[in-house]
């Protein structure tokens, strides 16, 4: 085992067992992946001299954000993320949340950080009207306020804690309620044209952040303003999808890596494919596709 003069302190006392290890070393590997594939590294970055990027991480205390500035840290530390990182918690004055716990542990594990307060709770307790839920106008603030900080920080990305499983369920839901065929992407561009937004744990399944957010013991704070809302479409879907992965294990990863298998000229979408462009010729078509 390494000692802790060569490892982050995010990573003190971490297990020593070989489940653990193989768990650490998935996580980081996907992580890379994703990365990597959905180029979050600008070649501006890269470029002999170059000044590095600086990323604004964000941290809720759940262990999804955990895992994630942990994973973002552990390829610093090996020389494969060549950026400065910023921790930012949004303290969004719901009642009884702990707000000594995340600036004590981020101290305590000498990481750059900012803690930023602004009552958003109050405003979406006033606008939302009963028996409705909280997170799209929640989500939007939150947004905009961190936005916000990015640009003070100097930051050239808001880099979020969404795991393979919420971008899987947010595209059943827009599925389902929405009408359409999309989801979280790993990599976006702000409407302002001036912030990326990554999610470096888009291939990570959800049941690895609990597994390693517990392992390492991280002080996890639960959401209390949306958990405590029963009935949404979120709580739905990921039954569903419960239901499916229990009777046919691996069922989320071959869902997900649909998505990464997209083909426009077998969907009904006419922006995405000239339909009306396609002629008979010899020798031509789709004939594998067929009208299966």
């Amino acid at each position: 085992m390494l000692a802790e003069t060569e490892i982050h302190p995010l990573f003190y006392g971490a297990p020593a067992t070989t489940e653990f290890k193989k768990l650490r070393k998935r996580i980081v590997r996907y992580t890379r992946e994703a990365i990597g594939q959905y180029g979050m590294i600008g070649s501006e970055a890269r470029a002999p001299g170059a000044p590095p990027e600086r990323w604004l991480v964000c941290l809720s205390g759940g262990k999804d954000s955990y895992t994630l500035l942990a994973v973002l840290y552990e390829l610093k530390w090996r020389g494969l993320l060549p950026v400065e990182l910023l921790a930012c918690n949004l303290d969004q004055g719901q009642p009884g949340f702990p707000a000594t716990v995340l600036p004590e542990f981020l101290e305590k594990m000498g990481v750059p950080h900012r803690i930023e307060y602004q009552d958003t709770y109050s405003i979406v307790m006033d606008k939302v009207p009963q028996g409705r839920t909280f997170c799209a106008l929640c989500s939007r603030l939150r947004r905009g306020n961190l936005y916000r900080i990015a640009r003070e920080e100097g930051c050239s990305a808001v880099v979020l804690g969404h795991h393979r499983d919420d971008i899987l369920e947010t595209f059943f839901m827009n599925l389902f309620h929405g009408g359409r065929l999309a989801t979280m992407p790993p990599k976006l561009l702000n409407e302002e044209g001036d912030l990326f937004v990554y999610r470096p744990l888009a291939h990570v399944a959800e049941a690895d952040c609990e597994k390693f957010a517990k392992a390492m013991d991280y002080p996890i704070i639960p959401c209390d303003l949306c958990g405590s809302q029963d009935g949404l479409q979120r709580q739905q879907v990921k039954q569903i999808l419960d239901g499916w992965e229990k009777n046919s294990p691996g069922r989320r990863q071959i869902m997900f890596r649909s998505l990464m298998n997209a083909r426009p000229s077998h969907l009904l979408d006419p922006n995405l494919f000239d339909f009306t462009a396609l002629s008979r010729s010899a020798g031509s078509g789709d004939v594998a596709g067929g009208d299966c």
